[in-house]
């Protein structure tokens, strides 16, 4: 398959690893359970499931506000947790690192906050056609708001990659930000985000970089990158759910104006003037979710433990595998960088999204399940993506560090009596 190995590789226990997720270790349809939706949730380790129940069972208290013991516990491990982050990024400063509920709300903070005051009537706002909506909508919003005029880097087709021949021109048409994901959650493809931020960054072009599908799957170093945010989810990378981060740098997060009003974010407050915290509290309304970045703080401790490069290694050994196997389907349609590409680990992470002939997707995912096969289908919100393909949908595998390759045999020997049954109707 051309997979690249190290030579400490072979000391990784994936099956110890594994034995780490109690949730794995069940049947499902009278079937052991095979989760393939990693793009849309991963699973828990039980040192994460751990440092929740500690933190609940011990230091439980609000942050900041408090002075007694509980909430010194309490604010201490949170502020931990964002040192954590900015380690897990490589960002300069813990203050570069903002807490939110998810990549969704840290990409809608930065439309909001930094967006409404940096855009006007004819600027660009620059995507690409692979963006979930969460990359999109807020955009779309921003420029109802404001008279910015939506431009998009297209993708080429079925093998799904950009078409970057012109690129430079649609930077120097009037963009101000260009928001891109790193890896798509329907192709799989691999974005050269450090390539593309340079180039934005040599026209003063803002950029952010959705980590949604990469952080916990290959290092992300924010300052190789060069971007000016990055977001991504607690929830993906093994941690728990409502938690998320925004890193911005420092220098644009001290001239944007708050995302929301109310309790921690402020300095001062009058009747009728406020004056606001320094980063990253300025955009921190509210009680934030103090259990959640313990949880994430044991989750990034986890994958680094494990090492990001293995676990990019295996994911793409897994997608390698899986590709090979579901070409042996006759008729079926693939998705992303094509085999060879992704034999050369440039191009694709751990994921793959296709097409059985004549079954739509949500039949093939209903009747995996009954095997105890756990897949996605619909159109993983990316509908732009799926109308400029000719589609409405598609069936994905999604692989994490957890899976096995008999899981991918599992699965394809799954779809092959799906097909055996719409087609002969056995």
């Amino acid at each position: 398959m051309g997979l690249i190995t190290e030579p400490n590789e072979t000391k990784t226990d994936w099956k110890k690893i594994r034995s780490e997720f109690p949730i794995l270790d069940q049947q499902v349809n009278g079937h052991p359970l095979v989760y393939l939706d990693n793009a849309a949730t991963s699973q828990k380790p039980r040192p994460v499931l751990d440092a929740l129940l500690r933190y609940y069972e011990r230091d439980n208290s609000n942050v900041h506000r408090g002075i007694h013991e509980l909430s010194n516990r309490s604010t201490a491990a949170f502020e931990g947790a964002r040192k954590r982050v900015a380690q897990f990024l490589n960002a300069k400063s813990a203050h570069e690192i903002i807490f939110t509920r998810g990549t969704t709300e840290s990409i809608n903070l930065v439309a909001q906050a930094w967006g409404s005051s940096h855009l006007k009537a004819g600027d660009k706002i620059l995507l690409t056609e692979m963006e979930h909506h969460s990359n999109i909508v807020p955009w779309q919003l921003l420029a109802e708001r404001t008279g910015a005029k939506l431009s998009y880097v297209p993708v080429t087709g079925d093998d799904g990659l950009l078409d970057l021949s012109r690129i430079d021109s649609l930077l120097a048409d009037g963009v101000k930000i260009f928001s891109m994901t790193h890896i798509s959650n329907t192709l799989g493809t691999i974005n050269p985000v450090r390539e593309l931020c340079a180039k934005a960054r040599a026209l003063g072009v803002t950029t952010l970089v959705d980590a949604a599908q990469s952080s916990g799957h290959l290092p992300v170093d924010v300052r190789e990158i060069g971007c000016d945010f990055l977001a991504f989810s607690g929830h993906k990378i093994c941690g728990p759910t409502g938690i998320g981060v925004l890193y911005g740098r420092e220098e644009i997060l001290n001239d944007m104006p708050p995302y929301q009003g109310g309790g921690e974010m402020i300095s001062s407050v009058d009747f009728f003037k406020t004056t606001w915290n320094v980063i990253p509290h300025k955009f921190e309304a509210g009680t934030p979710d103090m259990a959640g970045a313990v949880g994430l703080h044991a989750a990034m401790d986890y994958l680094d433990a494990i090492g990001r490069e293995a676990i990019l290694r295996h994911d793409q050994q897994l997608a390698s595998h899986a590709l090979q196997r579901l070409s042996e389907i006759k008729g079926i349609r693939l998705f992303g960088p094509p085999l060879d590409r992704a034999a050369s680990h440039s191009e694709r992470g751990g994921l793959v999204s296709f097409l059985l002939p004549d079954v739509h997707a949500h039949d093939v995912v209903t009747i995996a399940d009954q095997y105890g096969v756990a897949l996605r289908g619909g159109h993983h919100c990316n509908q732009p993506l799926m109308r400029k393909l000719g589609i409405q949908s598609t069936s994905r595998a999604s692989f994490y560090f957890y899976n096995t390759l008999d899981e991918v045999d599992r699965m394809v020997d799954v779809l092959k009596k799906i097909q055996k049954f719409f087609t002969r109707g056995i």
